[in-house]
């Protein structure tokens, strides 16, 4: 049996939360498909991960907000997050999509 197809525009929530799917989730890393649907952090709150975190925006456009500053990404673009570096996500648009993987860096 072939492998399955999936098409990273199709995930969608019907609470218009947003979507994720992981990909793969093996020893030391998770890759994960988000589709934002305009979601964005809750007042307050930043992620402080333990893990290392690349992230690509696919589709749409996003703010992703640092303690030091904010930075706007565009379809195409990627960034590496290290491990304890407290972010959170200050915008996205209805038609956001990522790729997010997530893993232990130095290893």
């Amino acid at each position: 049996m072939p492998p399955s197809v999936s098409n990273l525009f199709e995930l969608r929530s019907d609470s218009g939360d947003e979507a994720l799917l992981p990909i793969l989730d093996e020893a030391g890393f998770r890759l994960e498909h988000i589709v934002s649907n305009g979601a964005a952090s809750p007042p307050g709150f930043w992620y402080d991960q333990d893990t290392a975190e690349w992230v690509a925006l696919v589709h749409g456009h996003a703010t992703l907000e640092f303690e030091d500053g904010r930075l706007a990404l565009k379809p195409g673009d990627s960034l590496l997050i290290p491990a304890r570096s407290r972010h959170r996500v200050a915008e996205t648009s209805a038609d956001a999509v990522w790729l997010a993987l997530h893993f232990r860096a130095g290893r």
